[in-house]
């Protein structure tokens, strides 16, 4: 009896494993085969509810831009600085730092010895280029007749040229300090001179003060002409082989980014320094009073016309940090391609993957990556 039982038991046992295997290889054979993941099919209802619309890669005419920094610039033309040419005490002056001035406007009285010593030398040079010259005049008679040798009348020549020489020199001496020898007479010697503005526009640093002595090396005043800005801009050197005079440069400033500033390349310094920059110098276009000197720039650099293959920005999707474009690879299916994008402009993007695409998504490409992604994936 218990081996009939034993045996039953074994029996049933048998069968059980079998039942559970059956079952398992019907549910493995049951489990479906995954789908491409890289595809996607919708209904027409879908598409028309998403608003998918498709279409072909076209060709555009698109420039790329370079970002840059810089700063508002003087050309060295506009600037100067002001010097005595003497030395000298300075007797007065009421400059400050960002007042205007116009061009032949005092800017400080100067005063010392050596000014009434060279008035001195020409007045009296003058003089004596006077007795020498009624004496060469004389002795130029004389010599005509014999009556006087020629060494002496030789003599008299070279000291009346020698002299008018002299005078010459000192009369631009004191044109130099600003002293007009025309009118300069015993009457009107002056132990001052004015310093005169070069140029009508700002000052920019004041160096002085009343009572100081300076030099001639001193510089006095700095200013600046309120003409053209230039823009310095700092460029990288792998971008540098991509600019050429004329491009045109879009700058603003960090105190009023909203406004544009129009540039053009002037120059491009054919150097590079140990930081792998080189410097561009840009005319801007429209500067106004809120354009200071030594303001930072920001600037985008256009560079390049050149036609290539584009689509709206709509139809790129960006997933896991790269960017996609979908194909219509068969009715309402669409195959989700890497793509590698490149300049933007006025809503359209470069594609740069030499891949021959056939019909794309041109607008609402992101509805397709949600229904994939959310209907095959776990988790972004």
């Amino acid at each position: 009896m218990r081996t009939q039982i034993l045996a039953g038991l074994v029996c049933m046992s048998l069968l059980m494993a079998c039942s559970s295997a059956d079952k398992k290889e019907t549910v493995q054979a049951e489990k479906p085969v995954a789908a491409n993941t890289d595809e996607v099919q919708l209904t027409d209802a879908q598409v028309k509810n998403a608003g998918i619309l498709t279409g072909k890669i076209t060709q555009k005419t698109m420039h790329s831009t370079i970002n840059v920094n810089g700063v508002v610039d003087v050309p060295p033309e506009n600037t100067y600085s002001v010097s005595v040419p003497m030395g000298g005490y300075i007797k007065k002056m009421i400059m400050m730092p960002g007042m205007f001035v116009t061009k032949g406007a005092v800017l400080a009285t100067v005063e010392d010895q050596q000014y009434i010593q060279l008035q001195q030398d020409y007045l009296t040079s003058q003089n004596r280029l006077k007795f020498l010259a009624a004496d060469y005049t004389r002795q130029k008679g004389l010599n005509q007749t014999k009556a006087t040798s020629d060494k002496i009348f030789q003599q008299t020549e070279s000291d009346y040229n020698n002299q008018k020489v002299l005078v010459k020199a000192l009369a631009q001496k004191l044109r130099l300090i600003g002293i007009n020898p025309e009118i300069l007479n015993e009457n009107s010697i002056t132990r001052n001179i004015k310093i005169y503005s070069p140029i009508s526009g700002y000052v920019t640093k004041v160096n002085v003060n009343t009572g100081k002595f300076v030099n001639a090396a001193d510089i006095l005043f700095e200013l600046i002409g309120p003409g053209e800005l230039h823009a310095n801009l700092t460029v990288f050197e792998k971008d540098a082989a991509s600019l050429k005079k004329g491009q045109e440069v879009i700058c603003n400033t960090t105190t009023n980014p909203e406004k544009k500033y129009i540039a053009k390349i002037h120059l491009i310094t054919p150097n590079i320094e140990d930081d792998r920059t080189t410097t561009v110098h840009c005319d801007i276009q429209n500067s106004d009073h809120k354009l200071l000197p030594g303001s930072f720039l920001n600037a985008a650099i256009s560079v390049g016309n050149e036609t290539v293959d584009a689509v709206p920005e709509d139809a790129i999707v960006k997933w896991e940090n790269k960017y996609y474009i979908f194909e219509e690879v068969g009715t309402r299916l669409y195959k989700m391609v890497p793509v590698e994008i490149g300049t933007t402009v006025d809503g359209f993007i470069e594609i740069k993957t030499n891949k021959q695409l056939g019909t794309v998504v041109t607008k609402n490409a992101y509805a397709l990556l949600m229904k994939m992604k959310n209907g095959g994936e776990e988790g972004e």
